[in-house]
């Protein structure tokens, strides 16, 4: 019952923080909002959780890591595949490498391998603070992209850092040589672990639709299991889990090419992921505040395990470590974009430098958040001899001041970085590739309806019938097909025209929608055809919304 009470609150205190960020004055970035309430949750009334961490760990990163995966825009992310890899698997090593030795020089009390694996799960950033703080300042969409792509897998490529360096803190053994070649196997079982689990059960699902039929609630239901499906699997079988949950999700995409799945289910299965996605990253940012007050009262007994003179110095380690972690990463971006510009020179091809501004925008947006803390919360408890694992307040302390700090810096340094950069971004277009496929959709659809109209029917009436409704609709395609061969100004205004009617089209849906209310209301219909109408308005007016987005 205290479990079931303690998701509750937590769920409550999401939309909460939700209503807040809304209802302020002033943008305030939501997952700092939720940690503000997570701290509410334990400073006023009362409340004490106490994790376990394996079972964090389970619930919350697969279907993370496995949406973004899906979610990523695959075409760019093959397509700047260089600079991904760069940051994905570069910068983090860098960064592991340089903040572990930092830490290990700064603290000495903290053992070399407890301070690598404390790297390493800083090394992932959070693509969804990012976008939290970043919803009203123009950056760049291949350096949004990017970001994208790097966050993707440097989540797995640090957390597989980060349990090799907890592994050699239990065990007191590490060499570079064997971990170097487990490392490949491991992300290497856990990506084919991903592909198969996910060819596996598209597979199975196609066949048993075809038998049975498709229903987007057990689809969806399906969907929601894969990720943890690809991720125990490949835990059982001593790989990734972790990469496995990421490549799952970059599989379904292409799962879903072959399968086809109904509009109904596609809609209500977006739906029911933003919400799956809103409630894992704000759960995870309020359990960040609610653990805070219990960690702030553990300073001295921290700073004392340490051999750390005051908490003050403890906050000084904790500004270094955040400070040297941006240098890392923009140190890291501009010798890779020199390497790049030099490598073009020798090509005999003319490269710039990108401006030093979006560079530091770079740096600024490594912003650390869900991964680290569900990543350093998972540290055992005891050592196989039973004592407690070393240091492991002061690495979770260090964890979650980051988190506060890249936060804070983020919120901050991002609308005075980004400001000025609309100008200089191109206006999107209407690309020649957009073009082609809505004529070619719309064309097929023609060739479609004639063919329909040109078998006989038996019945005269609905012969009549079937043709006025074609003919309708041929009209339709066809004004399709004039939007994408116009140019020039007879495009603009037949666009400009289009974008009216659509807004009529909504407009008028809408009162539909009251007029249908009102019908209820009087019980001049009942509730089922209510609900049936209801639907059919919603799915009318949600294509006519995604058009405009």
């Amino acid at each position: 019952m205290q479990v079931v009470t303690m998701v509750l609150v937590f769920l409550l205190a999401v939309v909460v923080s939700g209503f807040i960020a809304r209802l302020l004055p002033l943008k305030v970035p939501l997952p700092l909002l939720q940690i503000a309430v997570g701290a509410g949750l334990s400073y006023g009334v009362g409340f004490d959780v106490t994790l376990d961490p394996d079972l964090f760990f389970l619930l919350f990163i697969p279907p993370l890591l496995f949406l973004d995966g899906w979610r990523i825009p695959k075409g760019v992310f093959f397509r700047e595949w260089k600079p991904i890899l760069t940051l994905a698997i570069g910068l983090v090593v860098f960064t592991v490498v340089g903040i572990g030795f930092l830490i290990d020089w700064m603290i000495p009390a903290v053992p070399l391998a407890v301070a690598f694996a404390l790297a390493a799960i800083l090394s992932p950033t959070d693509p969804v603070a990012v976008s939290a703080m970043t919803a009203n300042s123009p950056i760049p969409s291949r350096l949004t992209h990017i970001l994208e792509g790097e966050s993707l897998l440097n989540d797995a490529t640090g957390l597989v850092c980060f349990s090799f360096a907890v592994a050699a803190a239990v065990t007191g053994a590490f060499s570079i040589a064997s971990a170097s070649m487990s490392f490949v196997v491991v992300a290497g079982g856990g990506l084919l672990i991903g592909l198969a689990v996910t060819w596996i059960i598209g597979t199975l699902n196609r066949l048993l639709i075809k038998r049975a039929g498709e229903e987007p609630a057990g689809q969806i239901l399906i969907s929601l299991l894969i990720p943890f499906a690809a991720y125990l699997a490949a835990e059982h079988m001593g790989v990734s889990g972790i990469l496995a949950a990421a490549v799952a999700g970059i599989a379904m995409h292409y799962s879903e090419l072959a399968g086809h799945p109904l509009a109904a289910t596609r809609m209500q299965r977006t739906a029911v992921w933003d919400t799956v996605q809103a409630a894992l990253n704000g759960v995870i940012f309020i359990i960040l505040g609610e653990q805070l007050p219990r960690i702030l009262r553990s300073l001295p007994e921290v700073a004392a395990s340490a051999h750390v003179a005051s908490e003050w110095q403890l906050l000084g380690y904790l500004v270094a470590i955040t400070l040297a972690l941006g240098v890392l990463r923009f140190v890291w971006v501009w010798i890779s974009l020199r390497l790049t510009v030099f490598n073009a020179a020798l090509r005999g091809e003319t490269m710039d430098m990108p401006k030093t501004r979006l560079l530091l925008v770079t740096a600024t947006a490594g912003v650390r958040g869900a991964i680290t803390l569900a990543g350093i919360l998972t540290l055992p408890l005891l050592m196989p001899d039973g004592t407690a694992f070393p240091m492991r307040d002061m690495a979770i302390f260090l964890a979650m001041g980051v988190i506060l700090l890249s936060l804070l810096i983020a919120s901050v340094g991002l609308p005075l970085l980004t400001r000025g950069l609309g100008g200089d971004l191109p206006k999107p277009v209407r690309g020649s590739h957009e073009d082609s496929a809505r004529i070619a959709a719309a064309e097929a659809a023609i060739r479609r309806i004639e063919q329909i109209t040109a078998e006989p029917l038996a019945d005269a009436g609905a012969t009549h019938i079937r043709a006025e409704a074609a003919a309708h609709l041929l009209d339709v395609y066809q004004r399709r097909l004039d939007y994408g061969d116009s140019t020039g100004e007879d495009a603009e205004s037949i666009r400009q025209l289009a974008e009216a009617e659509r807004h009529l089209r909504i407009q008028a849906l809408r009162a539909e929608r009251d007029e249908l209310y009102r019908l209820r209301r009087t019980h001049s219909i009942d509730d089922s055809l209510h609900q049936q109408l209801m639907r059919e308005i919603d799915l009318m007016e949600a294509s006519l919304t995604r058009k405009a987005a």
